[in-house]
């Protein structure tokens, strides 16, 4: 037995050498720690101060899954996200028990069930609407619910690949975000809007200005068919975006017309657009030049300015206008922004939709321009609201995020996303399989679309368009609902001159 004692010696003479070492390296913590100047707590608390930062650090994760309640978290809580797990894998969203909603909190929507609801034959699922039918190739939209712009380069290549395949099996549009169009888009063979952000990624030229050729290569692609302007977005309005340098790849720099390596900054604004008219302007010149519908993406700061906007457009005619108005709110996200802008800038997207819609209506726009709603807008619910307030067409980003995968892990500007949806590292990018995802991404879109359906269904109506303010009530401050067209009356429809 005398290797038993050899190896109990030689274990033993390890666990000395461990404590010894691990002596040796608290005694240079202390050291380092008291005699450096930029942290008082570790200069007063030697190795335990360092705690703090790692507590800190690890703080949301313990709160997400331990200590907070199902409502309770931000941006998104864990019944929004559980929800959308379940819409995801196809699982029923029944409850049992009750609602776990608070339903007192103030702007709660209450839906008012009709008294005798149609049959479950007498209603149908949503027709396609067709945006910009004066264009040179219109563009008839399937569904009411599609998904927002998210650029890649801010997502990674699998996320991209999973939401284009996953867009075709649903019938919904993808939006390319202000990165560029790439091949991942055009695989999967969805519905394309391309959007051109303020730094003209994938349309511009060595000068960062809009080149008429590539726009037009661009827009000869069929998979292609609307271009939406962004002229700012809800978590930083007045500023461009930002792409970290470790995340422009050549490849997403070839994509994107931009120097590799070397961190991305759009201009707060489009150099050529520094007033309504000149808006109007670069609308039509991209309107002009692909055929296709052209729109605007905005996040209101208020909407007096915007009055001045639509009398540009009833001097020019309505053919000038814009094909469609992409409302961002305030609460909108993204991959990196400034905490002030965040939180601070830009109106909430359920007060600048209601406005935008009843700006559009008075002045005899409502066939003419279609409103679009982005926003935090990840259940049935929500995407129900933004209807009856007046949308045309609902977007969401950070729900088909979910349904890739997405944990609220708060590490997209760090290119360490764990789930692999916003990082450019090849080992972390293993975990998100696009051919497993996409179904996931479908199932999500379908399940919104339907539950939608249902609600629309259970206030009377046949379908999700046919629902109006008056089918909505919502919460105030002192606990009482109050109809939403009483709030905010609906404005008659003008009749175009």
């Amino acid at each position: 037995m005398d290797w038993i004692g050899i190896a109990l010696e030689a274990l033993a003479a390890l666990f000395i050498i461990a404590v010894g070492l691990g002596v040796a390296a608290v005694a240079v913590l202390f050291v380092l720690d008291r005699t450096q100047r930029g942290d008082a707590i570790r200069r007063n608390y030697p190795v335990i101060g360092r705690f703090r930062h790692l507590f800190t650090t690890l703080g949301e994760f313990f709160r997400q899954y331990f200590f907070a309640m199902d409502r309770e978290e931000l941006p998104f809580n864990r019944a929004q996200r559980n929800w959308v797990y379940a819409a995801a894998e196809g699982r029923g969203n029944t409850l049992a028990f009750g609602s776990t909603r608070l339903t007192s909190t103030p702007g709660t929507p209450i839906f008012m069930n009709a008294a005798f609801p149609p049959l479950d034959d007498q209603y149908g699922t949503t027709a396609p609407l067709v945006i910009g039918p004066s264009c040179r190739t219109p563009f008839a939209a399937p569904s009411f619910f599609n998904i927002s712009g998210m650029s890649y380069g801010a997502i990674s290549r699998p996320a991209v690949r999973a939401l284009a395949h996953g867009a075709r099996m649903a019938g919904i549009w993808m939006n390319t975000g202000e990165g560029g169009l790439s091949p991942y888009h055009l695989e999967g063979g969805c519905d394309i809007v391309f959007q051109i952000g303020t730094a003209k990624y994938g349309v511009r030229d060595g000068d960062g200005n809009l080149d008429d050729d590539r726009l037009r290569a661009v827009a000869a692609h069929d998979q292609v068919r609307m271009f939406e302007i962004k002229l700012s977005q809800g978590a930083k309005p007045g500023k461009g975006g930002i792409l970290p340098g470790d995340k422009v790849t050549p490849e997403i720099a070839e994509i994107r017309g931009i120097p590799e390596g070397q961190d991305s900054l759009s201009p707060n604004r489009h150099r050529e657009a520094g007033s309504w008219g000149e808006l109007l302007d670069l609308i039509a010149h991209v309107r002009e030049v692909t055929g296709k519908p052209t729109g605007i993406k905005t996040c209101l700061g208020s909407s007096d300015p915007w009055e001045e906007f639509f009398a540009e457009i009833d001097r020019r005619g309505p053919e000038s206008a814009p094909d469609f108005i992409t409302v961002d709110g305030g609460e909108g996200g993204t991959g990196a922004a400034p905490m002030p802008l965040m939180d601070l800038v830009g109106m909430p997207l359920r007060e600048a939709l209601v406005r935008i819609v009843d700006q559009r209506d008075r002045h005899g726009l409502h066939e003419r321009i279609r409103v679009v709603a982005s926003g935090k807008l990840v259940n049935p619910g929500d995407v129900a609201w933004a209807i009856c307030a007046g949308a045309d067409f609902v977007t969401n980003a950070r729900g088909f995020m979910f349904s890739l995968g997405c944990i609220q892990a708060l590490k997209c500007n760090r290119n360490t996303c764990p789930t692999g949806v916003t990082t450019h590292d090849p080992r972390l990018q293993a975990g998100l399989v696009a051919e497993e995802k996409d179904r996931r991404v479908a199932a999500y879109a379908r399940t919104i679309i339907g539950e939608v359906e249902m609600i629309a269904h259970s206030v009377g109506v046949a379908e999700p368009r046919l629902m109006r303010r008056r089918h909505v009530r919502l919460v105030q401050e002192d606990g009482r609902s109050v109809p939403m067209n009483e709030l905010y009356p609906s404005v008659p429809l003008a009749v175009p001159a």
